[in-house]
């Protein structure tokens, strides 16, 4: 029976594989290890002796280290199995948590972000190309919304756990927990079967170099790139933000966030399927340009669970509608298409922190949020009037 609110039964069949369960719990546990550092890694950071300017930097670094690889690893999946590479980045990530408790300078902690944002690159791109694949074309938007709960679930869970761990049990047991989440990572990619069957429109196409950019996917992506841009910002000076207004836990604002989107993707995934995406799109990157505004208002923990609830309706579908939207605009969802769009995001992640590091050294905490909240207008310009624009005149043509 057709549940109009809900999922059908044969639906839940469809998307609910034992492949794609398996391969969301993996990609659970490695987000898991990775966004407990993003309310913990910049105070971590502070207490080292970093100002800002290198919070910044050494935050964003792992996304441009991230960047980088996309590129080469997008074409490494139209060679070799997603499997293997989720394997491989899961392994070197949690390697790379020993290391941080080793080294304590900035430029071998630079090196530890450098090697982390690698193995993200892996892991991330392979984990989605598989996703991607094995989720029914016909229920692309909800299968991508329900793979992305895995972040959320994980930044609801480990954003205050994590700070719990360092305050009580410091910073050495905090690594060794985000080293174990690693390793049920691979064990649970481990578990994934190998090559799937599925041969896509753009795998039967000719032969391309695959270490190139998927160019047709570029266009769309910019705008999840504003996006991210303003979420990597927020993500690595929020905490320090918080803790300046007297806020000792950074990680409920986070948690209000992934509670919020959690509700969302799982009650309203369907919408993404049923809709229309740009106009989902446009909505949310206003809410989110909301959100801001209220940030750089708000100095009280009520006032920054608010918003983080705010915000988390901002980014409930905006991820997910975003690439599935790509993915459509393209005409492509290879392992090259899913590459290039991460890089995006990681170059948002990239630059975000960085260059909000160098704002807030002049503007302060408010003029800082109030810039952000500038970028989600550029990007709601830019989507409005040239991505929809032209995406249109092609349909057209």
């Amino acid at each position: 029976m057709h549940n109009e609110g809900g999922i059908s039964q044969q639906t839940a069949r469809d998307l609910f594989t034992r492949d794609f369960i398996l391969v969301f719990l993996g990609y659970f546990a490695f987000v898991a290890a990775n966004h407990a550092l993003v309310p913990t890694l910049p105070i971590y950071l502070t207490k080292l002796g970093s100002d800002e300017r290198q919070v910044g930097v050494l935050v964003g670094v792992m996304g441009v280290a991230a960047l980088v690889s996309r590129f080469l690893v997008g074409g490494v999946l139209t060679k070799y199995s997603e499997k293997s590479a989720m394997l491989f980045g899961a392994a070197f990530f949690a390697l790379s948590f020993p290391a941080a408790i080793v080294f304590s300078r900035f430029w071998s902690i630079f090196a530890v972000r450098v090697f982390q944002g690698f193995a993200f690159a892996c892991f991330h791109t392979a984990a989605f190309a598989y996703a991607v694949k094995v989720i029914p074309l016909a229920h692309r938007g909800r299968g991508i919304a329900y793979f992305m709960l895995a972040p959320n679930l994980a930044m609801a869970l480990v954003a205050p756990s994590g700070m719990f761990l360092v305050n009580q049990y410091g910073s050495t047991i905090f690594f060794l927990s985000c080293m174990s989440l690693s390793f049920c990572s691979f064990f649970l990619s481990w578990k994934v079967k190998g090559p799937t069957n599925i041969i896509t429109s753009e795998e039967s196409a000719p032969a391309r170099n695959v270490f190139l950019p998927e160019w047709k996917i570029v266009t769309p992506a910019i705008a999840n790139f504003l996006q991210i841009f303003v979420f990597g910002a927020l993500s690595a000076f929020f905490p320090l933000y918080a803790v300046e207004c007297g806020v000792t836990n950074p990680g409920h604002f986070f948690t209000a966030t992934a509670v919020v989107m959690i509700a969302g993707r799982l009650l309203g995934g369907k919408i993404l399927d049923i809709y229309n995406k740009e106009k989902i799109i446009l909505i949310l990157i206003l809410i989110s340009m909301i959100a801001i505004v209220l940030l750089s208002f708000s100095k009280t923990l009520l006032s920054f669970i608010f918003v983080g609830l705010l915000w988390g309706a901002g980014g409930t579908f905006f991820m997910p509608a975003c690439m599935a939207y790509a993915f459509e605009y393209a005409g492509t969802s290879g392992g090259a298409a899913v590459g290039t769009y991460q890089a995006f995001v990681d170059l948002g992640m990239a630059l975000g922190p960085v260059i909000a590091g160098l704002i807030v050294t002049s503007t302060g905490y408010s003029g800082m949020w109030l810039c952000l909240a500038l970028i989600c207008i550029v990007n709601l310009c830019y989507f409005q009037f040239y991505v929809r624009k032209k995406h249109n005149k092609a349909l057209s043509d």
